[in-house]
């Protein structure tokens, strides 16, 4: 396959990949997945998207790169806005350094195009995860391939390829601050039921 149609996936967790993988395979694109995970905490929770990146990548006979974990940038970059809600300028900081890295990727390994299964997700901004994956696509010199996974269900069926696959599914996006938030709500539920 010619080097114009490589495609990098940038892949937030394994089960958000299944869909998209399969559909941009379809459309004839030689996907290679990419895991970046320097916005995963603690440690442990990073093994386990990890593992089941690689559990993927070997079910779906694709080739997957994990970058190394190296969380001290994205608490660098992130600690201004730690306060703020999900969805606000924390996660526009977060959602460039991810596609940041996978653009720079990109490019040193002469893919032609870059897409993320980000978009999948029911909590996260479509628009602008798109906008900020076109600027440093853009400036890498790669073009971006704009997909709003969830469409469509694809948010419930990447649900259900996941259980099929017995891929770990997380409970919260990834981060130390939404790590919290969602250990607060269990605690909420737990008082209350």
């Amino acid at each position: 396959m010619s080097a114009k149609r490589r495609l990098l996936l940038h892949i937030c967790c394994a089960p958000d990949a299944t869909i998209p993988r399969r559909v941009l395979a379809s459309e004839g694109f030689d996907v290679t997945g990419f895991f970046y995970g320097n916005n995963i905490h603690p440690r442990c929770e990073w093994v386990k998207r990890r593992d089941a990146v690689r559990k993927l990548s070997s079910l779906l006979g694709m080739e997957a790169e994990i970058a190394a974990y190296s969380p001290e940038e994205w608490f660098a970059v992130t600690e201004r806005s730690r306060g703020e809600p999900e969805g606000g300028a924390r996660c526009a900081a977060c959602f460039e350094l991810q596609l940041g890295a996978a653009a720079r990727r990109a490019a040193a390994g002469d893919f032609g195009f870059l897409c993320t299964t980000l978009t999948i997700s029911p909590h996260k901004n479509p628009d602008m995860i798109n906008g900020i994956g076109r600027r440093e696509a853009g400036a890498a010199g790669v073009e971006w391939v704009e997909r709003i996974w969830r469409k469509g269900g694809g948010f419930r069926l990447s649900v259900i390829e996941g259980k099929k696959m017995n891929l770990f599914r997380q409970n919260y996006c990834g981060c130390a601050y939404s790590a919290r938030s969602a250990d607060e709500n269990e605690r909420t539920r737990r008082r209350s039921a």
